[in-house]
């Protein structure tokens, strides 16, 4: 299974943490799309390709079908953390909230973000259960995943719980996971590869966003 972030955002760039808020690439993030799409197509062809139905994953995963010929099916289930009352706030600002300290300082994975934000727990039970449901469905093929930061850290946490994933997950990188679909068994194969964002800009502004404003 290959996971991929969605392209870059004007948010992304800000620092502006995203959640479900729901915003479109801007010029370079598609750009950055037509790139990791035109290296997809040079790969095996993918039995379908699944993205998150935010605008910002579903433009990324539009041009990976198209490059590879498949079909894509988009999933409520491959969406972003829902970050509570932290979305639509700079990372910056956010974190000298009092109610983000109260929240760093429990380090409880069933603890809610405040504003009615997703608990880690319940962030992994959504995208794990996703995408062993995808592999059991295509046993022994290559299917693309797209999704967001937050939620792919969390699926390389569950492949790889010793490797962190954190702020490894670049705009459009993509991660290798080999996931069985008899017995679920994961394997963390590739992490964060950014190697189709040939020209040094692309490489920079793959990092202009991270986990928080994914």
């Amino acid at each position: 299974m290959v996971v991929v972030r969605h392209g870059q955002t004007d948010c992304n760039i800000s620092g502006t943490i995203q959640g479900r808020l729901d915003h479109e690439l801007n010029e370079t993030g598609r750009q950055q799309a037509a790139m990791v799409a035109r290296r997809l197509s040079q790969e095996a062809k993918p039995a379908a390709v699944y993205s998150s139905d935010l605008k910002r994953a579903a433009e990324t995963a539009k041009a990976i079908a198209a490059s590879s010929g498949s079909k894509l099916e988009l999933n409520q289930k491959l969406t972003e953390r829902h970050m509570g009352l932290f979305q639509g706030m700079n990372e910056h600002d956010a974190l000298k909230t009092d109610a983000y300290k109260a929240y760093a300082s429990n380090n409880d994975r069933n603890e809610q973000l405040p504003g009615g934000g997703e608990s880690l727990d319940q962030l992994s039970e959504r995208c794990v259960s996703c995408l062993n449901a995808i592999a059991e469905k295509h046993k022994g093929e290559r299917v693309i995943v797209v999704s967001h930061g937050a939620t792919i850290e969390e699926i390389c946490r569950h492949a790889d719980p010793t490797s962190s994933a954190r702020r490894r997950i670049p705009n459009t990188s993509i991660s290798v996971i080999h996931i069985s679909g008899d017995n679920h068994h994961w394997i963390l194969e590739k992490l964060g590869d950014v190697a189709h964002l040939k020209e040094d800009g692309f490489l920079q502004s793959a990092f202009g966003g991270n986990g928080a404003s994914a």
